[in-house]
């Protein structure tokens, strides 16, 4: 069976396959991981008086490169939807929504999200309970005041004029 060119595609045809037999059919993951390659690193400074590259035996590593084989398969019908990416961030996501995929074969129910649910006021404070913290907020003018007296209040001041040199 080839592999899907896109996710989506191969997500949307899984999710149909696992609502049509979700008993019988399975999902299959494979992540490979290929060992770095070793490249000959030649150096601009390995000249040699003809001007003629000298071969260094020194070498540069590339990053390992691995890559993830998704695999839907149901043994009833011989369907097989396969799909393959080494995108770091696609194999994040896949993985993630194999979650969603093993709740239809789990037949579990899947739950539509919930709507904001308005909450109910708080009761009203009786006699004995306080409303604050007690310490009284000031109000306009006293409360500029009090800001200026320690020391804030980040008014405007004169700007300093920068001469020329």
């Amino acid at each position: 069976m080839p592999y899907y060119a896109k996710s989506e595609d191969w997500l949307h045809q899984s999710s149909l396959l696992l609502q049509a037999r979700p008993s019988t059919t399975r999902i299959t993951t494979r992540y490979h991981l290929k060992p770095a390659r070793r490249v000959p690193k030649l150096k601009n400074s390995d000249q040699d008086a003809a001007g003629q590259k000298a071969q260094s035996p020194e070498t540069q590593e590339k990053p390992p490169r691995g890559h993830l084989v998704l695999k839907t398969y149901d043994p009833h019908s011989g369907v097989t939807l396969k799909y393959k990416t080494s995108k770091a961030a696609e194999v994040t996501r896949l993985i993630q929504m194999l979650g969603t995929l093993g709740r239809h074969m789990a037949a579990v129910p899947i739950t539509e999200k919930a709507e904001d649910e308005t909450m109910a006021d708080a009761p009203a404070p009786t006699e004995g309970e306080g409303t604050g913290s007690g310490v009284q907020t000031p109000i306009g003018a006293q409360a500029q005041q009090q800001q200026q007296q320690a020391g804030g209040g980040g008014g405007k001041g004169k700007k300093k004029k920068g001469g020329k040199r």
